[in-house]
């Protein structure tokens, strides 16, 4: 792992501001094929307004190296669920997951990772949970997210750190993992 990278929560407009420029950079539309199924994808592409409030309700965690953001985590609190349309069934399925298999409602949802491609393969992505999990662990009993099935490289590295799956579903034709990390 490279030197001199550093986890933080989110605390100025400028990295927020490289969260969305890293964003941007690995959306689904704008990547090729080779790259989607070789390093992965983000689905969704937030805008700084909403990101903002979600930062200011729960700071983000992010990965720094150089000065730069390099990698992030969105937290996304449940009272956030309607504000962005996509993520609307996810939390229906969180929630249907929640009462079937009886699990605590005090959690957390990952609203999206992303590491950048210098720094994948050496531990970042670890990283940034691990800090993110002992930020949030006193707060929340569980982090929850989602991963399109066939972003594989997501699924598996989620997997590795400890999640397991809660459901699968169907929403904008894909089908989707929700996946959980008990804290």
């Amino acid at each position: 792992m490279k030197t001199n990278i550093t986890y933080h929560r989110a605390s100025t407009t400028e990295e927020l501001n490289q969260i969305l420029k890293l964003q941007e950079e690995n959306l689904r539309g704008l990547v090729s094929d080779e790259i989607k199924k070789k390093e992965g994808f983000v689905t969704l592409q937030h805008d700084f307004e909403i990101l903002k409030k979600m930062n200011d309700a729960c700071a983000h965690c992010i990965v720094k190296y150089k000065g730069e953001v390099v990698g992030y985590a969105l937290s996304m609190l449940k009272e956030f669920q309607n504000d962005i349309p996509l993520l609307v069934p996810m939390f229906i399925q969180i929630e249907k997951a929640i009462k079937e298999q009886n699990l605590s409602s005090n959690y957390i949802a990952m609203g999206q990772i992303c590491i950048d491609k210098k720094l994948r393969g050496q531990g970042a992505f670890r990283g940034l949970y691990n800090y993110m999990e002992q930020e949030l662990k006193n707060d929340f009993d569980a982090i929850i997210t989602e991963v399109d099935t066939k972003n594989i490289r997501s699924s598996n590295a989620h997997k590795a750190i400890g999640f397991e799956l809660l459901k699968n579903y169907i929403s904008n034709n894909q089908v989707w993992e929700v996946i959980i990390l008990k804290l």
